[in-house]
């Protein structure tokens, strides 16, 4: 498979929901697999929360593969040996778009603070003209699941004719109070951890030792991604060998993980780009700028593929079948998929080979 790794630069304004205007900007970027003649094999995949522009295959000299590369690859669902695929970094996370640690223009200091808010709608403008910029003006497919399925439902109502298909996983139509309440926890953490400083941190200061405010917050999310029988499975209430059950500080497995995988969360993932992704995250909602839900959807032309879980106690799969039953009042063109699987939020990375199949029969 072949693998670029690109940064594209802007120096035309990004025009953001908010009024505000980002100008330069930059965007980090992936493909995988080779472009066709007339430009029809393009696909373009959008990542969640914690993602990046590394969707598949791995970097010389690193051990661990993009974080869909299970789907993504010769042979595998999406196809790169017929597709064209292209990731890219959103604007406002940390690695390599654009973003609050990055330089205000024309001053060398990161934005920090002054940083604008950032939406999914801006999001997908930002790809918008990472494609044109390449000369590609109509997608065989979107496809993104959490986050990234909130940008694929947004390219479906904001640029009708844009793709051929949407492919839609664990979203939701608008974030729920439900998953706004777990998202409090994560920025109420950062905010009253006195390293971050308000933002006034230096780009490598938690590089060694993370930030707790960002751990704790953290383990919150992983909670909300998982469910019960998932965490029954992988840990039931076996405690650390080595810790004392009548030590205060003693710990089950599954605390041990959660302080395992944060911490290390911490100190990959800046502080400030969370906060921001996660109001993002907060702020989706497919009815603005449409009047009603109904207005948004029915601007869809695409073929809408909809994939939820059972076990997703983030986005329930009640409000993406709510999309579907929507689309087919309207008589247009909606497939629904519910995966029965015990692993929340999360199976959409890992329980590929539930749904894999879906995506093949939908691409090919």
């Amino acid at each position: 498979m072949k693998i670029e790794t690109k940064v594209a630069n802007f120096t035309s304004p990004l025009y953001l929901e908010s009024g505000r205007i980002l100008e330069p900007y930059s965007i980090a970027y992936e493909t995988y697999g080779v472009l066709n003649q007339d430009k029809s094999n393009v696909i373009l995949v959008c990542h969640a929360l914690s993602g990046s522009h590394h969707a598949a295959g791995i970097y010389e000299g690193d051990r661990k593969a993009g974080w869909w590369d299970g789907l993504i690859g010769d042979g595998k669902a999406i196809d790169t040996q017929r597709y064209f695929v292209i990731c890219s970094n959103t604007i406002g996370s940390c690695f390599g778009s654009t973003s609050p640690m990055s330089p205000c223009y024309p001053s060398i200091k990161p934005y920090r603070l002054k940083f604008p808010v950032v939406t999914i709608k801006d999001m997908i403008q930002a790809q918008k003209q990472l494609l044109s910029s390449l000369d590609i003006h109509h997608l065989r497919a979107i496809v993104g699941g959490s986050m990234g399925g909130m940008q694929a439902l947004q390219f479906g109502v904001d640029f009708p004719n844009f793709a051929d298909e949407i492919i839609s996983l664990a979203a939701t139509y608008a974030t729920q109070p439900w998953t706004i309440g777990f998202n409090k926890v994560a920025v109420e953490a950062i905010r009253k951890d006195p390293r971050f400083k308000n933002g006034n941190y230096d780009i490598d200061d938690f590089k060694e030792d993370g930030l707790d405010g960002l751990a704790i917050g953290r383990i919150a999310g992983h909670i909300s991604y998982l469910s019960p029988n998932s965490m029954d499975d992988k840990f039931g209430r076996n405690y650390v060998a080595n810790d004392g059950l009548f030590e205060l500080f003693g710990r089950y497995e599954v605390e041990r993980y959660m302080e395992y995988n944060t911490a290390n969360f911490s100190r990959l993932f800046d502080p400030l780009s969370y906060l921001y992704i996660v109001k993002a995250i907060n702020t989706f909602n497919l009815t603005r700028g449409y009047d009603t839900l109904y207005n948004a959807i029915l601007r869809i032309k695409a073929k809408l593929h909809l994939i939820s879980f059972k076990s997703d106690y983030l986005f329930f799969p009640s409000e993406m079948e709510h999309i579907h039953k929507m689309m087919q009042r309207n008589s247009q063109e909606s497939t629904y998929l519910e995966v029965d699987s015990n692993y929340g939020h999360d199976a959409f990375l890992v329980e590929i080979d539930k749904f894999e199949y879906r995506i093949r029969e939908i691409l090919k």
